[in-house]
């Protein structure tokens, strides 16, 4: 492994995926307010920028940052769509959405100390 003498001050994306072929994924999961969404997406790759080009002279791989944004309450990007198309396997957005709801329901159940 090739040390470099720039620091990354950035921490690990959520999931790194590396396959075979030349697709490989550092991913980082966000669920901002939906105000937030498209910043959100933008700060992301801007903040791993500096990461994955330090991966890629590590691990002498190419790498691609992908941000995977839902809003609180389901609202996604254009952008998500095809992020997972890039992903191999099945995936479904309508999925994410409702992970982001259920999530977003059960933090606000907690906050009104509601019964389920």
């Amino acid at each position: 492994m090739e040390s470099t003498d720039r620091e990354v001050t950035e921490n690990r994306p959520d999931i790194i995926i590396k396959t075979k072929q030349k697709k490989n994924i550092l991913m980082d999961v966000t669920i901002p307010a939906e105000r937030n969404i498209v910043q959100k997406e933008a700060k992301k790759k801007l903040k791993y920028q500096s990461l994955c080009l330090e991966i890629q002279l590590m691990w002498n791989r190419k790498f691609m940052i992908t941000p995977v944004i839902t809003g609180a309450t389901g609202i996604a990007t254009k952008y998500l769509k095809k992020v997972l198309k890039a992903i191999q396997g099945k995936h479904s957005i309508y999925s994410l959405q409702n992970t982001a709801i259920l999530g977003t329901s059960h933090i606000i159940r907690k906050v009104l100390h509601c019964e389920t």
